[in-house]
This record gives structure tokens, C-alpha cells and sequence, in this order.
């Protein structure tokens, strides 16, 4: 059965500031916090969404998606893919409106975001990396029913992210820079579009790991790309397959330059937010600290966006030791 999906369409700031007040009793509003590098550092700041009830941002668009289903949508439960965070925000925010939800989960993601996932209610259908990137681009898993929720090719989902970006402002209103990790895009589209619509010269920076950076690849081929030498990292929460069109529609226009970072770069990020601000980072929500610390973002504010802290704690201490 082919789908045939909405037009994209901007996200326009009244959509964003409507989300604000619909996840206002699901979503919490994280904190803003000065990272302390010293007189010769820059200005970085961590905006800490792995404080957020499921330890990252999704709950943001996961709650704003869900409240949005029509009665009907509710009755036949709601179904995601997930490498965990998502997975985790969608079944938060189901489990709050009573409506069944079903998360076809990849089976390598961090067993504690499994456990969470299973905790909060979802029925997991464990398939393989290329199993779910496959899925997500056919909206359809054969033998599971429901409402679907894409984890970010979504204009709910996206709009629901973009509240991040109105604290921002309010918290930062001198910011220079912000620098978020990209998985499918949501987050970076949903921020960027807030900030597009207030105060658009604020730079806005996507942040990818080495081992699986399509949207940087996109960005310099000028249309979205497979990335040919894709490989699984700890880095789970970010770096795709590839770029998808849809997502590259949206983010072109939005995102001013991508950073391809290493792991060993992210791992020392991790470290570091773990040592000077006691902040425990996946490997997707250091990968903005990674790229501020390079020095070539100038001086600041620069606001990293800490997307999440969903990361078995016997793995971050190997990784950080």
C-alpha cells in the first residue's frame, strides 16, 4: 500500500508557540547552563534536555504529536521506530492519553533504553538497523497496526522540538551560535525554524559523527546522499544511513553549516561535560560540544544542545575512562 503524505510545509512559529502549550504539562523546561572552560575559552552553554522525564528531547515532539491524534487515531493505538529516544517519548506521552503504543525498536539500541521503552508500556518488535531505516522510509512494518508516528520526518514532531528554541532565546538572547546533533533532522529543523522566525542571524550548526555523516555529505553534494561507508557507533542516537529527500526539503534552508566530528572527539566531549558540570551525555548529545570545542565557531555564546542521557552507565564509564 503506497502513503501518500503531506506536502511540506514550513514550520511557522505559531506552530511552535501552540506546541509550547500543549506539552506544557508533559515536556519539563530544561535548564540553560554555562559549561566553565576558563578566561581563554569560549562561551559554551548547555541546553539539557537529558533531563527531560525520559533523560532526551523527543518527549518535546512525542507529546505535541500525540496530543494532536484525533479520537479515532487514539483508538487504533499509535506506533514509532526507534533507536531508543523516540521509542521512549512516544510511549511516554501515549501512556499519559491512555492509547496503546507499539515501537519497532532496533535490536542493538543501549539496553537501558530498551528497558525504558518496555517500562513505560510499549510493545517492542526488535528488527535490525537496516530492518528500521528501511521501515521509516515505508512508514509501514508488516504485522503492526496503528496510528504511525515518525520519529522525524513529522511537522507535529518537528513544531514540538522547535519549542527548544524559544528557551533558548529567552534564556540566551545574545546567542551567536547553535549547535545540534542530526539524526533524521527533527531537532535541527524544529530549533532552527524558532530561530529563522526571531532572530535570524543566529548561526545554525548541525553536528554528525564520522562514521555516519549523510547531511554533510548532502550539504556539499547539494542534494541528499547515502553515506556509503555508514558504520554502527556508540553514537546510536545520530548519524543515519542516509539523508532523506523530505528532510533534506526541509533542513536545506535552515542549517547554515554541518561539523563532522570523530568519536574520540565526542568521547573526550562526553568527558568533559562529565567532569567540569556532572552531566552524563549519550554519545548523539556530545557530538555538539565536540564541534563548539574546535575553536572555529568563534567566541561565543554558543549554545549545545545536550539531546540526551540515555546511555548504560558500565558504557559511559568504558568510553570516558
Amino acid at each position: 500500500m503506497t502513503t501518500t503524505l503531506p506536502p511540506i510545509r514550513p514550520i511557522a512559529l505559531a506552530d511552535i508557540e501552540a506546541a509550547r502549550k500543549r506539552i506544557a504539562g508533559t515536556a519539563i523546561r530544561t535548564p540553560l547552563i554555562r559549561l566553565e572552560l576558563g578566561p581563554d575559552g569560549p562561551d559554551i552553554r548547555l541546553k539539557l534536555e537529558n533531563l527531560q522525564p525520559i533523560n532526551a528531547y523527543k518527549l518535546r515532539g512525542a507529546a505535541n504529536a500525540v496530543a494532536m491524534l484525533s479520537e479515532s487515531e487514539r483508538k487504533r493505538g499509535v506506533w514509532t521506530i526507534s533507536a531508543g529516544n523516540a521509542g521512549q517519548g512516544v510511549a511516554y506521552a501515549a501512556r499519559q492519553a491512555g492509547v496503546p503504543c507499539t515501537v519497532v525498536a532496533i535490536k542493538t539500541a543501549p539496553t537501558a533504553k530498551l528497558e525504558r521503552m518496555k517500562a513505560l508500556g510499549a510493545k517492542l518488535v526488535l528488527v535490525t538497523y537496516d530492518e528500521a531505516w528501511a521501515a521509516l522510509d515505508t512508514r509501514a512494518y508488516a504485522g503492526v497496526e496503528g496510528t504511525f508516528i515518525h520519529p522525524f520526518d513529522d511537522h507535529n514532531f518537528i513544531a514540538g522540538h522547535g519549542t527548544m528554541g524559544l528557551e533558548i532565546l529567552e534564556d540566551a538572547p545574545d546567542v551567536r551560535a547553535v549547535v545540534a546533533g542530526i539524526g533524521g533532522g527533527g531537532l535541527i529543523v524544529g530549533v532552527a525554524s524558532a530561530f529563522k522566525a526571531l532572530k535570524p542571524d543566529v548561526k545554525i550548526i548541525g553536528a554528525e559523527p564520522e562514521t555516519a555523516a549523510p547531511a554533510a555529505l548532502s550539504h556539499k553534494m547539494g542534494s541528499p546522499q547515502k553515506f556509503k561507508d555508514w558504520q554502527l557507533s556508540f553514537v546510536d542516537g545520530a548519524g543515519g544511513q542516509s539523508m532523506f529527500p523530505r528532510m533534506w526539503e526541509r533542513m536545506r534552508n535552515l542549517v547554515d553549516d554541518y561539523k563532522v566530528v570523530t568519536l574520540d572527539e565526542t568521547k573526550q566531549a562526553m568527558r568533559l561535560m562529565a567532569e567540569k558540570a556532572r552531566v552524563i551525555a549519550e554519545g548523539a548529545g556530545a557530538l555538539p560540544l565536540a564541534a563548539a570545542r574546535r575553536g572555529d565557531l568563534g567566541p561565543g555564546p554558543i549554545v549545545c544542545i545536550v539531546s540526551g542521557g540515555n546511555i548504560d552507565l558500565d558504557k559511559f564509564a568504558a568510553l570516558v575512562a
